[in-house]
């Protein structure tokens, strides 16, 4: 097996190529203008602004309201509204749920058969982020 010894010579030519190539390509790539991306100023106020998590809140009836009824529900905070109802899913005959992403803010509710008649009792208020299993009474 022959060893091949590079000169010094050599070395220095090739290294020299090597940087010749290397700037020629850097100067055409700064010749050639490169197009700012532009954002807009809202996504970067988003961005820059701390975000508020939401959380998951879930309210669950289990009543039999009868065959044809809705299950609605009423309140503050969350969407809800004293003056207009929210028709809640029907799991199954009996199973009724509302779930929505809140901020971290206090819920009031209460619930209504078709929108119409109240539940009997008090307010109920939960905070963002909790569950609230009941079986109102009508």
């Amino acid at each position: 097996m022959k060893k091949t010894v590079k000169t010094k010579a050599e070395t220095t030519k090739k290294a020299a190529k090597k940087t010749t190539v290397k700037s020629a390509s850097a100067k055409a790539s700064a010749a050639t203008p490169v197009a700012k991306k532009s954002t807009p100023k809202a996504v970067k106020a988003a961005a820059a602004a701390p975000s508020k998590a939401k959380k998951v809140t879930r309210i669950v009836a289990h009543v039999d309201i009868g065959w044809g009824n809705m299950l609605y529900v009423r309140g503050e905070g969350a969407g809800l509204s004293w003056e207009q109802g929210v028709p809640m899913i029907c799991n199954d005959g009996c199973e009724w749920h509302w779930i929505a992403e809140t901020e971290n803010c206090p819920i009031s509710f209460k619930f209504l058969i078709n929108d119409e008649t109240w539940s009997l009792g008090e307010n109920v208020t939960i905070n963002a982020g909790d569950a609230h299993f009941s079986s109102p009474s009508f």
